[in-house]
């Protein structure tokens, strides 16, 4: 199945089911009004869901309506909890060499997992606001999982089943907020600001054979001003899978329904991959040639994040977003 949330003036939305050509929509009040409400209940209601799913796929729900990624919010417009690991170590080891710093052995075994706000996602297709170009603002490309409710102390093998939706994240990062605040030994605040989730979250089986061990085995395309910077494979060099991550996060506390996990920036060993962040391009280029060259994220700058399946359709709608000054921002915001 797939699922979105369509703006409607309110918090939380409308859900809405999806074709998977993503061109037509079904809402679903009768069954569920929110993506929270039917997460919260996701056992009771799959059934249902599912049956009003196929009848949109046949094309017999008369009552669909045509589907606009431009009107959805992220899937969830908020989260009780969103936790973003950093599953891909190549990742980890070039952007803490930007910074300075040795990557420990113990980041092996033990990932790297901070909470980020969740009380205000931003919808895929909204322009980013950006406080300062001094602030060095980056995409990450990322994807992430949905789960139901996660008993404290879940093992990974028992986490897989709690997976009930997928998305994929654009993790913004402020690439120059971050290190002050890391060196105060009490992790992000000013350098995560609101991330942003692809238009449509899939079930697992939507997936086919891409999904396989917790990972999604396709490429995750990143796009800076409309050329691609980066295709890496979500499924290669993931050191910790998504159930991993989700029993990571659950080894002390419960992780309520609608809790998101993301993995951290997709990035693959084989350079010609590509990126998908700016972090990892500038740190490659100060390795060959001792300095970095391409910029942070200005004004007018659009970054754009897609995951198409083997035949070339898109799996989750795309995240496109343009960078702009913060300021303007407030000013649309009290004109309305």
């Amino acid at each position: 199945m797939k699922f979105a949330t369509v703006q409607n003036g309110t918090r939380d939305g409308k859900l809405v089911l999806v074709n998977r050509a993503l061109s037509r929509a079904l809402p679903i009040p009768h069954i569920a009004e929110t993506l929270q409400y039917f997460m919260d209940h996701f056992q009771e209601l799959e059934a249902k869901a599912l049956e009003e799913f196929n009848r949109l796929e046949a094309g017999q729900a008369n009552e669909s309506i045509p589907f606009a990624q431009e009107d959805c919010h992220s899937p969830l417009p908020r989260a009780y909890q969103w936790l973003d690991g950093s599953a891909y170590l190549n990742h980890v080891e070039l952007v803490r060499k930007a910074r300075g710093a040795e990557m420990p052995d113990s980041f092996l075994t033990d990932p790297l997992m901070y909470q980020g706000g969740s009380d205000a996602f931003l919808p895929p297709h909204e322009s980013f606001p950006l406080g300062s170009e001094d602030y060095g603002a980056d995409m990450e490309a990322e994807v992430a999982a949905i789960v139901d409710d996660v008993p404290m102390g879940t093992s990974a093998e028992e986490a897989l089943k709690h997976i009930k939706l997928l998305m994929i994240v654009n993790d913004m990062s402020l690439r120059e907020l971050i290190p002050s605040e890391l060196a105060k030994g009490f992790g992000f605040v000013h350098g995560k600001p609101s991330s942003s989730f692809g238009p449509v979250a899939v079930t697992p089986d939507e997936l086919g054979s891409s999904w396989k061990d917790a990972k999604i085995h396709l490429p995750l395309n990143t796009y800076l001003n409309g050329k691609l910077i980066g295709n890496p494979n979500a499924g290669c060099d993931m050191n910790f899978s998504l159930a991993e991550l989700i029993a990571h996060a659950a080894k002390t506390r419960c992780l309520s329904a609608g809790t998101i996990v993301g993995s951290g920036t997709v990035s693959n060993r084989d350079r010609n991959t590509g990126v998908s962040c700016l972090a990892e391009k500038r740190m490659i280029e100060k390795i060959e040639s001792g300095a970095p060259v391409t910029p942070f994220m200005k004004f007018g700058d659009v970054v754009k994040i897609e995951m198409l399946d083997n035949s070339g359709k898109s799996i989750f709608g795309a995240i496109e977003q343009k960078i702009v000054a913060a300021a303007n921002v407030q000013k649309l915001v009290k004109a309305k």
